[in-house]
């Protein structure tokens, strides 16, 4: 018994080996052929033989061979399960966990019994935020944590000041957004937006909206009621 253990601990460390060294091979040869490429982070095995993950910026997938002699940049299909496995390594890897969000520098929305819990990113002057609001107003049961996010224009932020100056935040917000009424000017402490915008910056949440989901998932841009729907119940089961 023994013996057959050091035999497999000695096939488990050659494995180890072989993998260091494949991976030492696809660093250098790409980061001397491509001295543009930004620093990777790391290189990993794909499910498809011969095919190896290489992800830099932190959330960039590229896809090389096991010399780095070719670089592929797209999306990678599981075709017998229909999965863009793609997506699903990037959605894994912009996860945001609900607990890491700051919901201090947050105002709330409630309908019905708001069991269901987003969070969304949203500057008051995106067009996408302003139809996302507005079909927002027909999902029931739900609790939307808002964080302004005004990354658009010198306005946006202005704007966003004032809604959080606002004595009730959320009246304000869906004023705008929802009916088009310019939120009065108001001054506070208004520290939250940089702070949001300094995590959305960590967080490379680089449009609006983004919406945040209770598992940690994010989505870029607008769904419609439909969709919404369908994601809550998607995230509620995981």
């Amino acid at each position: 018994m023994k013996r057959i253990a050091h035999l497999l601990m000695a096939a488990l460390l050659g494995l180890s080996f072989a993998a260091s060294a494949q991976e030492a091979t696809i660093r250098k040869n790409l980061s001397e052929r491509l001295p543009t490429l930004p620093r990777i982070d790391e290189i990993s095995k794909t499910p498809m033989p011969g095919i190896f993950e290489v992800r830099i910026n932190q959330t960039d997938i590229f896809y090389t061979d096991a010399e780095g002699n070719y670089l592929i940049q797209g999306s990678m299909f599981d075709t017998r399960q229909r999965i863009d496995l793609t997506e699903e390594r990037v959605n894994k890897l912009t996860a945001i966990s609900f607990k890491d969000l700051p919901l201090k520098d947050a105002f709330t929305l409630v309908r019905g019994k708001g069991t269901r819990t987003i969070a969304v990113f949203e500057d008051p002057n995106c067009g996408f935020c302003k139809r996302f609001e507005r079909d927002l107003m027909k999902v029931d049961d739900i609790t939307v944590h808002v964080f302004l996010y005004p990354i658009l224009s010198a306005d946006s932020t202005e704007k966003s000041r004032n809604i959080w100056c606002a004595k009730d935040k959320g009246k304000a917000y869906v004023d705008w957004m929802v009916n088009n009424v310019t939120p009065p000017a108001a001054s506070c402490d208004a520290a939250a937006l940089e702070r949001n915008v300094a995590f959305g910056r960590k967080a490379r949440i680089t449009g609006t909206p983004t919406i945040i989901f209770a598992d940690g998932s994010r989505v870029p841009g607008a769904l419609s009621p439909e969709q919404l729907e369908a994601r809550l119940k998607q995230t509620a089961t995981k």
